[in-house]
């Protein structure tokens, strides 16, 4: 036997799971296809700059970083708790004057509160604020069905689905209205951020310690007997131990654990080289112009190197822009993509150079109504399962599920 316990796949959650059973006694072994750990939270340097495999922020305000990551050692660098956005009238501050006091001014001039709506908006929020699970655990409906029903329009409605579009990956509002509750109420007690180095510094931290990971070691099959003997079948041959955790991706894990594949959301980010930073403010920047989506092809914007100074060389700045591949326009050409940018910003793109561009097809699983918390993680025959496409769509939910998962593990020891 090779180990008590094989984890196939070193991403957030298979790290989280991992390290529960190796503290708990248990011999572990890690394998990872990609030559690298952290799944789908990476990140590569290219000509000086860092950037990461689609935009990706870290919460601080989840409880299960809050548990398990040291954010300290991360140095995390924050955005502030607001959006700018671009409206018919200009370019447009919305922020909480509670976290952000600087930018109330600002706020209160945008015209983007009006009363009515923001009545709405906290009618709809304040469940999910005071008693979280159990406004989850409520009826469920879709995101564009919820704010109808809280009367939430105008300008303040379009900037909520922009930068709720660019967080789900889904433009069209049918993402759970639940599920997005919670994850605006993290962003009401957090400030998203960035790590020192790039979002790859997480996964690499989690990493830290694990006795036995390998990389670049593709699974072939998954076997799971009633003997007390299970196994993977990898190109260098089969491995066994007592029990196997499929931590991969929901497509990886219907192939070998055959559990129910959710549809994925996908996305394209550009990364742009500037030499000025088209806006100073540590802001998401989304375009509320146009009723049935932004009047271009960019759905979020930010300059990241204002926020993490480590992603960009000294005297440069990196933008990113993300486009939605379930939009006709999720796949425009650098020329539409900049010329969006230019009148998102107000500001000359000519000279912005391409530093990165990824498209990535699976970048999350959806989450229709009605949400769903958790999916079952024990399988049977000592073969386990977990990722976020067991709990929810989020770092959160990553890594409450390899808790999970290891936690069960250790029960059926």
């Amino acid at each position: 036997m090779d180990a008590d316990v094989i984890v196939v796949g070193a991403g957030l959650a298979g790290l989280r799971c991992a390290r529960v059973l190796q503290d708990a006694g248990r011999q572990v072994v890690v394998l990872e296809a990609a030559a690298h750990v952290g799944g789908r939270v990476t990140s590569e340097d290219v000509d000086g700059f860092v950037v990461d495999r689609g935009f990706q922020v870290l919460n601080p305000a989840y409880p299960a970083v809050r548990r398990w990551v040291d954010v300290d050692a991360l140095a995390l660098g924050s955005f502030d708790a607001g959006v700018l956005a671009r409206t018919d009238a200009g370019l447009r501050v919305l922020a909480d004057p509670r976290r952000t006091p600087r930018l109330g001014v600002d706020t209160l001039r945008s015209g983007l509160l009006d009363a009515g709506d923001a009545w709405g908006l906290g009618r709809w929020l304040a469940p999910s604020l005071a008693r979280p699970q159990v406004a989850a655990a409520g009826p469920d409906t879709t995101l564009a069905r919820a704010l109808d029903a809280h009367r939430i329009n105008g300008d303040l409605r379009r900037v909520l689905d922009r930068f709720i579009a660019g967080v789900v990956v889904d433009p069209a509002g049918t993402t759970s209205a639940q599920f997005t509750r919670l994850l605006l109420r993290s962003f009401a007690l957090g400030r998203p951020g960035l790590p020192d180095g790039g979002m790859r510094r997480l996964p690499e931290q989690l990493v830290a310690g694990l006795a036995d990971v390998r990389t670049g070691v593709a699974v072939d099959a998954v076997r799971s007997t009633v003997t007390g003997m299970a196994g993977v079948d990898t190109a260098d041959g089969r491995l066994t131990a007592r029990q196997v955790v499929v931590a991969t991706g929901p497509t990886e894990a219907s192939r070998l654990a055959g559990v129910p594949r959710p549809a994925m959301n996908g996305l394209t980010t550009w990364w742009f080289g500037v030499d000025e930073a088209p806006d100073p403010r540590r802001l998401v920047a989304v375009d509320a112009r146009g009723n049935q989506g932004p009047p271009g092809p960019v759905w979020n914007a930010a300059v990241v190197s204002t926020v993490a100074p480590s992603y960009a060389p000294a005297g440069k700045h990196l933008v990113e822009a993300t486009t939605l591949l379930a939009r006709p326009d999720g796949e425009a050409s650098e020329g539409e993509v900049l010329a969006h940018l230019r009148d998102l910003y107000g500001c000359d793109t000519a000279a912005w150079q391409v530093v990165a561009h990824h498209v990535i097809p699976k970048a999350v699983p959806s989450s229709p109504p009605p949400l769903q918390l958790t999916r079952p993680v024990a399988l049977g025959h000592g073969l386990f399962v977990c990722g976020d496409h067991r709990d929810t769509a989020s770092i959160q939910g990553a890594l409450v599920s390899g808790q999970r998962a290891a936690r069960a593990v250790l029960a059926a020891s």
